[in-house]
């Protein structure tokens, strides 16, 4: 039996929560390196010299490094085009697709934490995002229509926004708006999702 082709860096209760159920949903085999927050083996040298930053999640695929999470889901999705989790180059969802994904870091997460620490963006001419009502009424103006963010086709892209909205909701930094909320449900009642949550209990566990 060959090993398998993918080194996963994860650490319960985190953001690597999402590409642990995008794993699941692609269904492939992986080689699971668990980290520990609490104890902070993420800042290990030997993980520091994989990965600078000490942050999860992370792959390791063919000798190549992969960090920051919409990257690492972006490059699954893509390296198994057969699952259908990822629009093909010429597929009039790849741009739509592709802005989603980016929108994560390069917007949201960074307005997320400005408006968690009580802190006032940049003005506009210097802000990433905007206002963190912009942002926030950009996300619930995609999710109306439904049933998933790209409309009828479940992406990679809902793994990454199902699992952040449903964590940022639960600690009432994104409101619970109905668009929201019923995403967030149609996301998390999918399989993979509850067996990517079931792991995570048991590797927490774990560490307790």
């Amino acid at each position: 039996m060959n090993a398998p082709e993918i080194t996963f860096f994860h650490a319960p209760q985190s953001r690597s929560r999402g590409t642990l159920a995008l794993l699941e949903e692609l269904g492939v085999d992986y080689d699971l390196h668990l980290l520990d927050l609490k104890a902070g083996t993420q800042r290990d040298p030997a993980y520091l010299a994989l990965n600078p930053l000490g942050k999860v999640p992370a792959i390791r695929h063919d000798g190549a490094m992969v960090t920051e999470q919409p990257a690492v889901m972006m490059y699954l999705a893509d390296l198994h085009p057969d699952k259908g989790l990822a629009p093909a180059i010429g597929d009039p969802l790849r741009g739509p697709y592709l802005r989603w994904m980016v929108f994560y870091g390069s917007c949201f997460e960074p307005a997320l934490v400005d408006h968690s620490m009580q802190r006032e963006p940049a003005p506009h001419a210097t802000s990433p995002y905007g206002t963190w009502q912009e942002v926030l009424d950009a996300i619930v103006a995609q999710l109306t229509p439904g049933p998933w963010l790209l409309g009828e086709r479940f992406t990679a892209a809902d793994v990454l926004w199902g699992t952040a909205l449903h964590w940022t909701t639960m600690f009432k930094l994104v409101p619970d708006v109905p668009p929201v909320r019923d995403y967030i449900a149609r996301v998390r009642a999918r399989p993979a999702m509850q067996r990517a949550e079931a792991k995570d209990a048991g590797f927490l566990a774990s560490q307790s």
